[in-house]
Protein backbone atom coordinates (compact mmCIF):
# COMPACT_ATOMS: atom_id res chain seq x y z
CA UNK A 1 0.00 0.00 0.00
CA UNK A 2 2.71 2.24 1.04
CA UNK A 3 4.15 1.75 -2.65
CA UNK A 4 1.36 2.22 -4.47
CA UNK A 5 0.51 5.40 -2.32
CA UNK A 6 4.47 6.98 -2.87
CA UNK A 7 3.53 6.27 -7.00
CA UNK A 8 -0.22 8.43 -6.61
CA UNK A 9 1.62 11.01 -4.78
CA UNK A 10 4.72 11.16 -7.16
CA UNK A 11 2.10 11.08 -9.93
CA UNK A 12 0.14 14.20 -8.64
CA UNK A 13 3.70 16.03 -7.83
CA UNK A 14 4.56 15.74 -11.00
CA UNK A 15 1.12 17.32 -12.17
CA UNK A 16 1.55 19.88 -9.65
CA UNK A 17 5.16 20.99 -10.83
CA UNK A 18 3.86 20.81 -14.44
CA UNK A 19 0.94 23.17 -13.64
CA UNK A 20 2.62 26.14 -11.60
CA UNK A 21 6.24 25.22 -11.26
CA UNK A 22 6.90 25.72 -15.33
CA UNK A 23 7.34 28.95 -17.44
CA UNK A 24 4.16 29.59 -19.03
CA UNK A 25 6.13 28.56 -22.26
CA UNK A 26 7.45 25.36 -21.07
CA UNK A 27 4.07 23.46 -19.87
CA UNK A 28 4.16 20.17 -20.69
CA UNK A 29 2.92 16.34 -19.91
CA UNK A 30 5.14 13.92 -17.94
CA UNK A 31 4.50 10.40 -17.29
CA UNK A 32 4.73 9.77 -13.51
CA UNK A 33 5.65 6.23 -12.93
CA UNK A 34 8.79 5.52 -11.56
CA UNK A 35 9.38 3.60 -14.33
CA UNK A 36 8.68 6.36 -17.07
CA UNK A 37 11.34 9.09 -15.42
CA UNK A 38 14.86 8.17 -16.60
CA UNK A 39 17.21 8.36 -13.12
CA UNK A 40 21.44 8.08 -13.37
CA UNK A 41 22.64 4.84 -14.01
CA UNK A 42 18.94 3.05 -13.92
CA UNK A 43 18.56 0.55 -16.47
CA UNK A 44 17.20 2.10 -19.48
CA UNK A 45 19.87 5.46 -18.84
CA UNK A 46 22.30 2.34 -19.93
CA UNK A 47 20.84 1.38 -22.56
CA UNK A 48 19.99 5.11 -24.06
CA UNK A 49 23.97 5.72 -23.73
CA UNK A 50 25.01 2.56 -25.28
CA UNK A 51 22.49 2.87 -28.53
CA UNK A 52 23.82 6.77 -28.85
CA UNK A 53 27.29 5.95 -27.83
CA UNK A 54 29.93 6.73 -31.46
CA UNK A 55 30.33 3.53 -33.07
CA UNK A 56 33.99 2.69 -34.46
CA UNK A 57 33.70 0.07 -36.26
CA UNK A 58 33.02 2.00 -39.36
CA UNK A 59 36.08 3.11 -40.24
CA UNK A 60 37.97 -0.29 -39.14
CA UNK A 61 39.83 -0.26 -42.34
CA UNK A 62 41.80 2.83 -41.81
CA UNK A 63 43.04 2.58 -37.77
CA UNK A 64 41.58 -1.49 -36.98
CA UNK A 65 39.91 -0.08 -33.56
CA UNK A 66 36.58 -0.44 -32.22
CA UNK A 67 36.25 2.18 -29.88
CA UNK A 68 37.25 5.46 -31.96
CA UNK A 69 36.38 6.55 -35.26
CA UNK A 70 39.08 9.19 -37.63
CA UNK A 71 37.17 12.22 -37.81
CA UNK A 72 37.22 13.19 -41.48
CA UNK A 73 38.54 14.28 -44.21
CA UNK A 74 41.64 12.32 -43.72
CA UNK A 75 44.70 11.72 -46.24
CA UNK A 76 46.11 7.94 -46.37
CA UNK A 77 48.45 6.10 -48.58
CA UNK A 78 47.15 2.40 -49.38
CA UNK A 79 49.73 0.33 -50.94
CA UNK A 80 51.62 3.31 -52.28
CA UNK A 81 48.67 5.12 -53.58
CA UNK A 82 47.30 8.17 -51.80
CA UNK A 83 43.52 8.61 -51.06
CA UNK A 84 41.65 11.59 -49.94
CA UNK A 85 39.12 9.76 -47.40
CA UNK A 86 36.32 12.07 -47.46
CA UNK A 87 33.35 10.36 -46.42
CA UNK A 88 32.10 6.91 -45.44
CA UNK A 89 31.90 5.89 -49.28
CA UNK A 90 35.48 6.44 -49.70
CA UNK A 91 36.44 3.90 -47.13
CA UNK A 92 35.54 1.57 -50.07
CA UNK A 93 38.12 3.52 -52.54
CA UNK A 94 40.85 2.20 -49.88
CA UNK A 95 39.38 -1.71 -49.36
CA UNK A 96 39.31 -1.40 -53.67
CA UNK A 97 43.10 -0.62 -53.81
CA UNK A 98 43.39 -3.41 -50.80
CA UNK A 99 41.14 -6.06 -53.19
CA UNK A 100 43.28 -5.47 -56.50
CA UNK A 101 46.10 -8.56 -55.52
CA UNK A 102 45.20 -11.07 -53.05
CA UNK A 103 48.20 -12.13 -52.35
CA UNK A 104 50.46 -9.03 -51.43
CA UNK A 105 50.54 -7.51 -48.04
CA UNK A 106 48.08 -4.34 -47.78
CA UNK A 107 50.03 -1.48 -45.85
CA UNK A 108 48.33 2.13 -44.83
CA UNK A 109 49.68 5.00 -43.68
CA UNK A 110 48.18 7.61 -42.73
CA UNK A 111 49.12 11.48 -43.12
CA UNK A 112 49.77 12.76 -39.63
CA UNK A 113 47.96 14.63 -37.26
CA UNK A 114 44.81 13.28 -37.10
CA UNK A 115 41.60 13.76 -34.98
CA UNK A 116 40.02 10.77 -33.34
CA UNK A 117 36.19 10.80 -31.86
CA UNK A 118 35.84 8.26 -28.86
CA UNK A 119 33.16 6.21 -27.81
CA UNK A 120 31.59 9.17 -26.25
CA UNK A 121 32.53 11.99 -29.04
CA UNK A 122 35.39 13.55 -27.23
CA UNK A 123 37.91 14.55 -29.90
CA UNK A 124 41.60 13.81 -29.27
CA UNK A 125 44.37 14.94 -31.64
CA UNK A 126 47.11 12.18 -32.83
CA UNK A 127 50.29 13.37 -33.83
CA UNK A 128 52.25 10.01 -35.09
CA UNK A 129 51.36 6.60 -35.61
CA UNK A 130 52.94 5.51 -32.57
CA UNK A 131 50.16 7.41 -30.35
CA UNK A 132 47.85 6.01 -32.65
CA UNK A 133 48.96 2.58 -31.93
CA UNK A 134 48.69 3.58 -28.31
CA UNK A 135 45.00 4.27 -28.89
CA UNK A 136 44.29 1.51 -30.85
CA UNK A 137 45.90 -1.11 -28.09
CA UNK A 138 43.81 0.61 -25.66
CA UNK A 139 40.39 -0.62 -27.47
CA UNK A 140 38.72 -4.07 -27.46
CA UNK A 141 40.15 -6.07 -29.80
CA UNK A 142 38.54 -7.45 -32.82
CA UNK A 143 35.17 -8.85 -32.49
CA UNK A 144 35.82 -8.47 -28.32
CA UNK A 145 32.73 -7.91 -26.92
CA UNK A 146 31.62 -3.77 -26.42
CA UNK A 147 29.15 -1.70 -24.78
CA UNK A 148 27.71 0.34 -27.82
CA UNK A 149 24.59 -1.00 -29.79
CA UNK A 150 24.56 -0.80 -33.69
CA UNK A 151 21.76 -2.61 -34.41
CA UNK A 152 19.30 0.02 -33.54
CA UNK A 153 19.07 3.58 -34.04
CA UNK A 154 17.05 6.58 -32.27
CA UNK A 155 15.30 8.93 -35.11
CA UNK A 156 15.43 12.52 -33.70
CA UNK A 157 14.43 15.11 -32.70
CA UNK A 158 13.73 13.43 -28.62
CA UNK A 159 12.84 16.37 -26.01
CA UNK A 160 13.83 15.52 -22.67
CA UNK A 161 12.58 17.59 -19.45
CA UNK A 162 14.50 18.08 -16.66
CA UNK A 163 13.17 17.83 -13.04
CA UNK A 164 15.03 17.62 -9.68
CA UNK A 165 14.58 15.44 -6.53
CA UNK A 166 11.83 18.07 -5.43
CA UNK A 167 10.35 17.58 -8.90
CA UNK A 168 10.90 20.96 -9.41
CA UNK A 169 11.39 21.91 -12.72
CA UNK A 170 14.82 23.09 -14.09
CA UNK A 171 14.89 22.69 -18.15
CA UNK A 172 13.93 21.27 -21.22
CA UNK A 173 16.50 20.05 -23.61
CA UNK A 174 15.57 19.36 -27.52
CA UNK A 175 18.01 16.64 -29.10
CA UNK A 176 18.62 15.89 -32.46
CA UNK A 177 21.47 13.30 -32.80
CA UNK A 178 22.99 10.48 -31.16
CA UNK A 179 26.41 12.85 -30.00
CA UNK A 180 23.98 15.35 -28.26
CA UNK A 181 21.87 12.81 -26.47
CA UNK A 182 24.71 11.07 -25.32
CA UNK A 183 26.11 13.99 -24.27
CA UNK A 184 23.04 15.16 -22.44
CA UNK A 185 23.09 11.39 -20.63
CA UNK A 186 26.45 11.87 -19.38
CA UNK A 187 26.14 15.46 -17.66
CA UNK A 188 22.90 14.23 -15.71
CA UNK A 189 23.58 14.79 -12.02
CA UNK A 190 22.92 11.66 -9.64
CA UNK A 191 19.88 13.64 -8.45
CA UNK A 192 17.95 14.66 -12.07
CA UNK A 193 14.46 13.23 -13.53
CA UNK A 194 14.65 13.00 -16.89
CA UNK A 195 10.78 12.89 -18.85
CA UNK A 196 11.28 11.74 -22.40
CA UNK A 197 8.11 13.34 -24.53
CA UNK A 198 6.61 10.40 -26.45
CA UNK A 199 5.93 8.83 -28.81
CA UNK A 200 9.50 8.71 -30.70
CA UNK A 201 10.68 6.53 -33.07
CA UNK A 202 13.54 3.86 -33.43
CA UNK A 203 15.32 2.54 -36.60
CA UNK A 204 16.07 -1.41 -36.35
CA UNK A 205 19.32 -2.90 -38.29
CA UNK A 206 17.05 -3.75 -41.53
CA UNK A 207 15.30 -0.53 -41.97
CA UNK A 208 12.32 -0.82 -39.93
CA UNK A 209 10.75 2.30 -38.18
CA UNK A 210 9.23 1.29 -34.98
CA UNK A 211 7.13 3.38 -32.40
CA UNK A 212 7.73 3.92 -29.22
CA UNK A 213 5.31 5.26 -26.36
CA UNK A 214 6.96 5.06 -22.84
CA UNK A 215 10.23 4.15 -21.62
CA UNK A 216 8.84 0.23 -20.73
CA UNK A 217 8.54 0.13 -23.88
CA UNK A 218 11.70 1.35 -25.14
CA UNK A 219 13.82 -0.82 -23.07
CA UNK A 220 12.04 -4.01 -23.92
CA UNK A 221 12.92 -2.75 -27.50
CA UNK A 222 16.57 -2.17 -27.29
CA UNK A 223 16.61 -5.28 -25.84
CA UNK A 224 14.96 -7.42 -27.92
CA UNK A 225 16.92 -6.01 -30.99
CA UNK A 226 20.53 -4.79 -29.18
CA UNK A 227 22.28 -7.86 -30.30
CA UNK A 228 20.24 -8.68 -33.43
CA UNK A 229 22.75 -8.17 -36.04
CA UNK A 230 26.44 -8.41 -37.53
CA UNK A 231 28.23 -5.07 -35.98
CA UNK A 232 31.09 -5.97 -37.76
CA UNK A 233 33.35 -5.15 -34.95
CA UNK A 234 36.24 -7.54 -36.99
CA UNK A 235 38.99 -6.06 -39.04
CA UNK A 236 37.67 -8.60 -42.49
CA UNK A 237 37.18 -5.63 -45.03
CA UNK A 238 36.37 -8.96 -47.37
CA UNK A 239 33.35 -10.18 -45.32
CA UNK A 240 30.71 -7.88 -45.93
CA UNK A 241 31.19 -6.68 -49.64
CA UNK A 242 27.76 -7.40 -50.87
CA UNK A 243 25.80 -6.74 -48.30
CA UNK A 244 24.52 -3.94 -50.89
CA UNK A 245 24.04 -5.93 -53.75
CA UNK A 246 21.18 -7.24 -55.47
CA UNK A 247 20.43 -8.68 -58.84
CA UNK A 248 19.52 -5.80 -60.85
CA UNK A 249 22.34 -3.32 -60.28
CA UNK A 250 25.24 -6.43 -61.31
CA UNK A 251 22.70 -7.34 -64.49
CA UNK A 252 22.74 -3.53 -65.25
CA UNK A 253 26.48 -3.32 -64.61
CA UNK A 254 27.17 -6.57 -66.71
CA UNK A 255 25.12 -5.49 -69.76
CA UNK A 256 25.63 -1.67 -70.09
CA UNK A 257 29.14 -2.58 -70.78
CA UNK A 258 30.22 -4.94 -73.45
CA UNK A 259 33.75 -6.71 -74.00
CA UNK A 260 34.71 -7.54 -70.35
CA UNK A 261 37.92 -9.05 -70.13
CA UNK A 262 39.12 -11.44 -67.29
CA UNK A 263 42.18 -10.32 -64.87
CA UNK A 264 41.70 -12.75 -62.17
CA UNK A 265 41.43 -16.43 -62.74
CA UNK A 266 41.83 -19.19 -60.18
CA UNK A 267 40.51 -22.74 -60.19
CA UNK A 268 41.11 -25.32 -57.38
CA UNK A 269 44.00 -22.47 -56.14
CA UNK A 270 45.77 -23.08 -59.52
CA UNK A 271 46.00 -19.27 -60.93
CA UNK A 272 45.09 -19.02 -64.61
CA UNK A 273 45.14 -15.46 -65.02
CA UNK A 274 46.65 -15.20 -68.57
CA UNK A 275 44.59 -18.46 -70.07
CA UNK A 276 41.68 -15.94 -71.66
CA UNK A 277 44.03 -13.61 -72.27
CA UNK A 278 42.21 -11.49 -74.99
CA UNK A 279 38.99 -12.37 -74.44
CA UNK A 280 36.56 -10.10 -74.69
CA UNK A 281 33.36 -11.40 -72.65
CA UNK A 282 29.67 -9.56 -73.43
CA UNK A 283 26.71 -9.91 -71.39
CA UNK A 284 22.93 -9.51 -72.37
CA UNK A 285 19.86 -9.02 -70.49
CA UNK A 286 18.11 -12.27 -72.31
CA UNK A 287 20.77 -14.41 -70.27
CA UNK A 288 23.05 -15.16 -73.01
CA UNK A 289 26.85 -14.63 -72.98
CA UNK A 290 28.95 -13.60 -76.36
CA UNK A 291 32.83 -14.54 -76.47
CA UNK A 292 35.22 -13.05 -78.84
CA UNK A 293 38.86 -13.78 -79.20
CA UNK A 294 41.18 -13.73 -82.58
CA UNK A 295 38.71 -14.09 -85.17
CA UNK A 296 36.47 -17.10 -82.93
CA UNK A 297 33.36 -16.54 -80.89
CA UNK A 298 31.28 -19.06 -78.93
CA UNK A 299 27.74 -18.43 -77.18
CA UNK A 300 26.68 -19.42 -73.63
CA UNK A 301 24.75 -18.23 -70.97
CA UNK A 302 24.50 -16.68 -67.52
CA UNK A 303 21.95 -16.16 -64.79
CA UNK A 304 22.00 -14.74 -61.09
CA UNK A 305 19.81 -15.78 -58.50
CA UNK A 306 19.65 -14.95 -54.67
CA UNK A 307 20.33 -11.45 -52.99
CA UNK A 308 23.41 -9.31 -51.01
CA UNK A 309 25.89 -11.41 -49.76
CA UNK A 310 23.86 -14.67 -51.35
CA UNK A 311 24.00 -14.10 -54.93
CA UNK A 312 25.06 -16.68 -57.46
CA UNK A 313 25.99 -16.17 -61.07
CA UNK A 314 25.77 -19.50 -62.86
CA UNK A 315 27.89 -19.05 -66.32
CA UNK A 316 28.24 -22.04 -68.48
CA UNK A 317 29.92 -21.31 -71.84
CA UNK A 318 30.59 -24.44 -74.07
CA UNK A 319 34.68 -24.60 -75.12
CA UNK A 320 35.47 -22.17 -71.74
CA UNK A 321 35.58 -24.75 -68.84
CA UNK A 322 37.58 -22.51 -66.84
CA UNK A 323 34.79 -19.96 -66.89
CA UNK A 324 32.02 -22.16 -65.89
CA UNK A 325 30.75 -22.59 -62.35
CA UNK A 326 28.17 -21.43 -59.82
CA UNK A 327 30.27 -18.94 -58.41
CA UNK A 328 28.67 -16.71 -55.87
CA UNK A 329 29.14 -12.48 -56.13
CA UNK A 330 31.58 -11.63 -53.80
CA UNK A 331 31.90 -7.72 -54.69
CA UNK A 332 31.40 -5.53 -57.32
CA UNK A 333 33.50 -2.14 -57.72
CA UNK A 334 33.42 0.93 -59.95
CA UNK A 335 36.61 2.40 -58.73
CA UNK A 336 39.28 3.52 -61.86
CA UNK A 337 37.66 0.54 -63.61
CA UNK A 338 34.29 -1.92 -63.29
CA UNK A 339 35.15 -4.95 -61.40
CA UNK A 340 32.70 -7.74 -61.06
CA UNK A 341 34.74 -10.56 -58.38
CA UNK A 342 32.77 -14.02 -58.50
CA UNK A 343 34.15 -16.37 -56.00
CA UNK A 344 33.76 -20.27 -54.90
CA UNK A 345 34.83 -21.67 -51.55
CA UNK A 346 37.98 -19.42 -51.34
CA UNK A 347 39.61 -21.80 -54.00
CA UNK A 348 37.98 -20.50 -57.40
CA UNK A 349 38.35 -16.81 -58.43
CA UNK A 350 36.90 -15.02 -61.42
CA UNK A 351 36.97 -11.60 -61.85
CA UNK A 352 36.11 -9.48 -64.99
CA UNK A 353 37.08 -6.10 -65.44
CA UNK A 354 36.07 -3.30 -67.61
CA UNK A 355 37.33 0.65 -68.46
CA UNK A 356 33.75 1.42 -70.37
CA UNK A 357 32.22 4.82 -69.34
Amino acid sequence: MMRIFAKYLLTISLLMVVLHSCRKEELETIRTPEEDVVTVNSAIFNLMQNTSSNDGSEDNILDKSNCFKVKLPVEVTANGETVMVNSENDYKVVEYIFDDEDDDTDILNMTYPVTIAMEDYSEVTVENESEMLNFSNSCNGENEYDDDIECIDFQYPISASIFNQRLEFIDKKTLNSDSTLNAFLRNMRADDIVAIAFPITVTIFDGTVLPINNLSQLQSTINTYKDSCDEDDDFDHNDDDCDDCNIEELTSILTDCSEWTVDKLTRDNNNHDDVYEGYKFSFYKNGRLRVYWSGNSVSGDWVASGNKNNITVTIDVPGLPLCNNDWRLHEISEYTKKRIDLRVDGVDRLRYNNICN
